[in-house]
């Protein structure tokens, strides 16, 4: 795959200026960014062949089997000596099992076939300038916890027999993209750490059988500290040993693919932990050796390292993540977790990004942003029908669009802003002061040539100190009011704005929607998991699956719900990326009423009133309803006809409206079926 030549960057960047003038002041920053990750694709491509054969860290290093037994190599610059320990040596440093140094700081280890065997335990033991300790090599495939010692060690991970691949991956269906994002070790309902095979069996077809078409896996890379939902990454070449083996991953894939489903990998590539003996943040006893040496390399909020993204080995290293995910294990695509962290040396601690100029001031990493770029193509030319989404909530432009006109290539970027809107309303301000026009800017803004993905929560939402919208909805009375067989306006109130707040969110969605696992249908409370603060309980990391299996509980209601709302999605192609038309934004009464498609949506967020002939603006004909929110399988009181067929008139200038009833607190969703 061919780079854009510098005449066409010049051109699409030009036209990328014309259709947003607010760029023109920085017309020239955003040539020379794409110029910086032209140039640094040129040396790689020249030195390298592709961007693929650079990205080879995992066949390079590590513990691998040769031709005539196994070898070892590790990259460490700042080590004097590297030797292999284990049961093998009884965990000394002896002669035998010392590596060799070669040049540019890579040291190998060359040993017969019955040195090791796979599932053989070991560690490195690195000497430095001023000290020495063991550590866990950088690309190891299989980590470990020794339960009895408490220490993690690697292991070889060589099976006799390869994984055989059952189902090819699915293709994208395009648009819509509808994202359910889960954590495999609180899938489960039983107080502990969830397995893949466990997730594989009981999970997936739950995931299927609410309509989504991709499953976002968290925390899969190695960590130590469960409570960090993985994301202070130890080791980013080992699956997590706590959920089982890499095949036990590789068998979730496989049955995921064969239900049709494709599966996205949370990529941490915005820092790693600070574990010095698990990780890499003194591999080879140097700070600077994947991050920064001093202030620069200390995430302040995170309690983490940053990488430094000037370094061709590092570049290498974190492409060479990407790919081995990839082949590896056929995921079929990543969500890039913290971009905004990896765009700015402030990290978007305390900004608002109100103005362009913070995009294209001294405080951008330009570095972090050509990385960003080079891992795009890198994942699209390894698995051209992959799917990469950025996680920034910082709205720099130009990162969902092509590198040809200057853009890092996403595939889509989160409309963060739209669960930051809703999070605020139901926290902050009473149903009846909501306004209805600052609601719609909030659900529709969004880059119109970026494509976008919308929710209205996610794990960010649920995390201990947070809530899930529910509970903020319902409060405690979730604990003993939702029986079917009894009435409580608060629970009332809760079921019908919580399927409000996704048919919204959905309806205006630029081009996905995403949800958190358990929030289809309401997960009752927070997550929170085993740390010393809540004495290591694991109360709040699980999914109370059976609440939803109940017949006399709520829950199952505003699953229907959910349900029904993806049917409609699916049936209709919403979202599609094209523009929404507002219809009616009425703050007197609480109304919204809005085009996307073939679609007419008409949502009553009054908390009391309720309207017998609402007027909505509409083209002239006959539409019926495609989706209910009041009908009785979605905890609503079925008070309308679902066969009736609602008519325009006009009025006396010619205007056509539709007059639809439309209770508190309830929508319709519609399609015209003739003149």
């Amino acid at each position: 795959m061919g780079g854009p030549d510098a005449y066409t960057l010049r051109a699409r960047i030009g036209e990328r200026v014309a259709r947003d003038s607010l760029l023109a002041p920085f017309e020239r920053l955003l040539r020379r960014r794409a110029l910086l990750a032209r140039l640094r694709r040129r040396r790689i491509v020249a030195e390298h062949g592709s961007l693929r054969a650079f990205a080879d860290d995992h066949e390079r290093f590590g513990v691998h089997r040769s031709a005539d037994g196994w070898v070892l190599r590790e990259w460490a610059p700042n080590a004097t000596s590297v030797h292999l320990i284990g049961p093998f040596s009884g965990w000394q440093r002896r002669p035998e099992f010392a590596f060799a140094r070669g040049a540019e700081g890579v040291f190998e280890l060359q040993l017969p076939a019955v040195a090791l065997a796979h599932g053989t335990r070991f560690r490195l033991h690195v000497t430095f300038p001023g000290g020495g300790g063991e550590r866990i090599p950088a690309c190891a495939r299989r980590v470990v916890l020794d339960e009895g010692a408490g220490s993690w060690n690697a292991e070889v991970w060589a099976p006799a027999q390869a994984y055989r691949w059952r189902n090819p991956p699915p293709q994208s269906r395009g648009r819509p993209l509808l994202v359910y994002e889960a954590h495999v070790g609180m899938a489960q309902e039983a107080a502990r750490v969830g397995s893949f095979d466990e997730f594989r069996r009981n999970t997936l077809p739950r995931v299927r059988a609410a309509g989504y078409d991709a499953v976002q896996l968290m925390g899969l890379a190695e960590h130590p500290y469960y409570a960090s939902f993985g994301y202070q990454v130890t080791s980013f070449f080992a699956v997590s040993s706590r959920f089982g083996t890499p095949d036990d991953l590789k068998a979730l894939v496989d049955e995921a693919h064969g239900m049709g489903l494709r599966v996205f990998v949370d990529l941490v590539h915005s820092h790693f932990a600070k574990n010095e003996v698990e990780g890499i943040a003194r591999l080879d006893g140097s700070l600077d050796q994947y991050g920064f040496d001093g202030p620069r390399g200390e995430h302040p909020a995170w309690g983490s390292r940053c990488f430094d993204y000037r370094k061709h080995e590092v570049q290498r290293f974190l492409l060479s993540n990407c790919r081995f995910w990839l082949e590896e294990f056929r995921v079929d695509g990543f969500r890039f977790d913290g971009v905004t962290s990896m765009l700015y040396t402030h990290h978007g601690l305390e900004h608002v990004f109100g103005d362009y100029a913070e995009f294209f001031d001294e405080n951008v990493d330009e570095h972090a942003l050509v990385y960003l770029t080079l891992a795009n193509e890198l994942v699209h030319s390894v698995a051209p029908q992959a799917t990469t989404i950025a996680e920034d909530v910082s709205g720099m432009p130009g990162l969902a669009l092509p590198r040809e006109c200057g853009g890092a290539g996403f595939d889509y970027r989160f409309a963060m802003g739209v669960a930051d809107e809703w999070i605020r309303l139901v926290k902050d301000v009473p149903d009846e002061q909501w306004s209805m026009q600052k609601l719609w800017y909030e659900l529709t803004n969004r880059r119109r040539d970026e494509r976008t993905i919308s929710y209205a929560e996610s794990h960010d939402q649920a995390l201990v100190g947070d809530q899930a919208l529910i509970f903020r909805l319902i409060g405690e009375a979730i604990y003993d009011k939702m029986s079917v067989l009894r009435q409580d306006l608060r629970v009332d109130r809760g079921v019908a704005l919580h399927k409000l707040i996704r048919l919204l969110t959905l309806l205006t969605a630029g081009d996905g929607y995403l949800n958190f696992m358990g929030n289809e249908f309401g997960h009752p409370e927070w997550i929170d998991f085993p740390r010393q603060g809540n004495d290591w309980s694991y109360a709040h990391a699980r999914r109370q699956w059976s609440l939803v299996d109940d017949e006399l509980l709520r829950y199952r209601h505003l699953q229907a719900f959910d349900r029904a709302l993806l049917e409609v999605a699916c049936a209709y192609g919403v979202p599609d990326g094209r523009d929404e038309f507002l219809l009616t934004s009425d703050e007197r009464r609480h109304v919204l009423a809005f085009l996307r498609g073939e679609l007419l949506v008409a949502v009553n967020l009054h908390p009391t009133a309720s309207y017998d002939a609402l007027p909505i603006p509409a083209a002239p004909g006959c539409y019926e309803v495609v989706l209910d929110s009041d009908e009785v399988p979605f905890g609503g009181h079925g008070r309308q006809d679902p066969a009736a067929l609602h008519a325009t008139f006009a009025d006396r200038i010619q205007r056509h409206f539709l007059y639809l009833p439309l209770p508190a607190r309830t929508a319709l969703v519609l399609r015209a079926v003739g003149p």
